[in-house]
């Protein structure tokens, strides 16, 4: 975060910043009231239209951002909020982070909308799906655009909402009904941490606002690790465990598969997983001030990417695969930001959008031939039917795993330098999580892409490459996963380190608040060269071992109903940790549930509501036979009652 400066043509850039998130709000509003009523060609022109239309829109204000000194400004549109102390305005910060961002997010999301285009096209709720997913654009362009928490919340509980809608988008199954509301619930777990977080921050600083925020915190009288700062960390990041799936709120997110495919790469892979790191990025200098917070948050990064490596590894649902990749990566992410390597998270942020949004397109090309066919024990030999999505999908494989010089190796291997020095044991447990992920990635590409065919004869009829609209956007990610590692060459080769030099402003604050905060990891370049080769080894022997049991060997995993091995069955059936939560959480929620409709809403509310109502009606079904007609017996009342009364008022009155 530096000065906040607002430039000459404010007007004008306050306009196109405006449009970069109002672009895909206009599609989802006109796919959403057009739905059935619009054809495919023209759903699909508005839909990709407006994110191609807010990609192009961010490339200028990048590249003006740049050419005037790369100064951050904000755009102030009108005061939202001010209630007492509270004043909340509706505006958007531009800086390096928010460019970043939604670069990242406009780019990928625009060739998963072309790419959708073709998955899509014989869905019934085309027009539906794309205003869904147009929806999801808007909500997490002003995630990452707004200058408060506020506004990121707003985002962030959009981005919720659209999750839960595009996981069940198939709402006639009930299990995807089900994988959607488990996601939501857990996803809500998180959000009730980030909130309190954001309750808390208002309180210290007096203020929602980034920079009024973070400038305060720079000069934080309380000093590094104080109690509150430490409380506020650890609140957000409780919001970013749910978002970004790290233990314990992951297993939302390989359920989340039950979603079409586009939205497995959009949401679950290459954006909104991705919230949590950005929200951590941003409050850099909170975390900068609670050491105890970044040293959990490491902890918890490292024990989520192993645990989720470890169970990819017995996974035959190849969008399983895919998402415990998904849940390991993230872990490597937060590892990162725990040693306070932000740009180095940030980086890895970058290629896996890149190689992780290719996969999982790859993934669905191969379902789309496969006629919706996901358990790869009855794939094999597809690479010559499908040559264009085996390349790609070998090339994503060689990213994620590590394997110079495809995007992956520079960034994990930034990554885990940056965690070497700052412990060994860490290291060495991402080690054995990378050897892990190389060993399944080609599992599964050897699995998928080799040998014999394993489907039936009805399915190998109908195997054939995908369409141009579903192959281009794979190209591109295959090329983007190819070079974008190069954004981040290391300093060791003599090459400038583009992505960091370029995101390092966003830590003065940090470096004011706490000096110790500095990214740069001091080992030497012999220690360095021997990383990248421990990690590109660890990666090819495991490719090695991949390829004598599934290709040499042509093992084939075992089925469900054949005997497993004890480790094999714990590890396939997810170590039970939905079971164990469906017993020690939901059971309970749902007996307690029971309990309190039962007796306090039915014998004690219905009792209580009831019995006036029983009360009422047998006294008048009582009193109505005091009207008999009998007009002797009216006067003999009414005698009666004029005694009572003027009896009442002698003695009382």
């Amino acid at each position: 975060m530096q000065e906040i400066v607002m430039p000459s043509n404010n007007q004008a850039m306050a306009l196109l910043c405006l449009l970069v998130p109002v672009l895909p709000l206009l599609g989802f509003i006109l796919n959403g009231l057009g739905n059935r009523k619009l054809g495919n060609g023209l759903v699909s022109l508005i839909g990709c239209g407006t994110v191609l239309a807010a990609f192009l829109i961010s490339i200028y204000l990048f590249l003006d951002f740049t050419a005037n000194g790369s100064r951050a400004y904000m755009v102030n549109y009108y005061e939202w909020i001010s209630v007492g102390n509270l004043r909340i305005s509706f505006s958007f910060l531009i800086d390096q982070l928010t460019l970043f961002m939604m670069l990242m997010v406009t780019g990928i999301g625009f060739f998963i909308h072309l790419y959708s285009a073709g998955y899509m096209s014989h869905d019934e709720n085309f027009g539906k799906f794309f205003s869904f997913i147009n929806l999801f654009m808007f909500s997490m362009l002003l995630l990452v655009m707004g200058s408060n928490y506020v506004l990121m919340f707003v985002g962030w509980e959009g981005v919720g909402l659209c999750s839960y809608l595009l996981i069940g988008f198939w709402n006639k199954n009930i299990n995807y009904n089900n994988a959607a509301k488990k996601a939501f619930v857990m996803n809500r777990i998180g959000d009730l941490g980030f909130l309190l977080g954001i309750f808390l921050i208002f309180m210290t600083f007096d203020s929602v606002s980034y920079p009024l925020v973070f400038i305060q915190a720079a000069q934080y009288a309380g000093g590094v690790d104080s109690a509150v700062m430490i409380t506020i960390t650890l609140l957000l990041f409780v919001g970013a465990m749910g978002k970004s799936a790290q233990l314990p709120l992951f297993t939302w997110l390989p359920d989340a598969m039950a979603g079409p495919t586009p939205v497995s790469a959009l949401i679950h892979a290459a954006t909104m997983v991705t919230a949590g790191i950005y929200m951590v990025v941003r409050s850099n200098v909170l975390y900068a001030l609670a050491p105890t917070t970044l040293e959990i948050i490491a902890v918890v990064g490292v024990a989520t990417a192993v645990l989720a490596a470890t169970i990819g590894l017995a996974q035959n649902d190849i969008k399983k695969v895919l998402a415990y990749s998904t849940v390991s990566q993230l872990g490597y992410m937060f590892l990162a930001l725990g040693v306070m390597a932000f740009s180095s998270s940030l980086f890895h942020v970058l290629t896996h959008a890149f190689f992780k949004a290719l996969l999982f397109l790859g993934a669905g090309s191969v379902i789309h031939a496969m006629s919706n066919e996901q358990d790869i024990r009855n794939m094999g030999g597809l690479r010559k039917y499908l040559p264009i999505t085996f390349i790609t999908f070998l090339i994503g494989t060689l990213a994620i795993a590590g394997i110079p010089p495809f995007a992956g190796f520079f960034s994990k291997d930034e990554l885990l330098a940056h965690v070497y020095e700052h412990s060994k044991l860490m290291w060495g447990l991402g080690m054995l999580a990378s050897f892990m992920t190389s060993f399944y990635m080609f599992r599964l590409v050897f699995l998928t892409f080799f040998g014999t065919f394993r489907g039936t004869a009805e399915q190998k009829s109908h195997l054939h490459e995908s369409p141009a609209s579903m192959t281009i956007p794979l190209i591109v990610l295959a090329v983007l996963s190819t070079v974008g590692g190069f954004l981040g060459i290391p300093e060791v080769f003599g090459a400038e380190h583009v992505l960091g030099n370029y995101l390092a402003p966003l830590y003065n604050f940090a470096r004011l608040a706490n000096p110790a905060a500095l990214e740069a990891p001091q080992i030497d370049h012999a220690t360095e060269y021997m990383l990248m080769g421990l990690s590109v080894g660890v990666a090819v022997i495991a490719a090695i071992i991949a390829y004598v049991m599934y290709v040499s060997k042509k093992t084939v995993p075992a089925k469900e109903d054949e005997r497993l091995g004890p480790v094999h069955n714990l590890v396939y059936h997810k170590y039970y940790i939905d079971e164990l939560y469906n017993t020690i959480i939901v059971r309970p929620v749902m007996w307690l549930s029971s309990f309190f409709h039962r007796v306090v809403d039915m014998l004690l509310v219905d009792g209580v509501v009831n019995g006036f109502g029983k009360f009422v009606t047998g006294s008048g079904r009582t009193l109505r036979y005091a009207q008999s007609g009998v007009i002797g017996f009216y006067v003999l009342v009414m005698v009666f009652s004029i005694v009572l009364i003027l009896f009442l008022n002698f003695f009382i009155g």
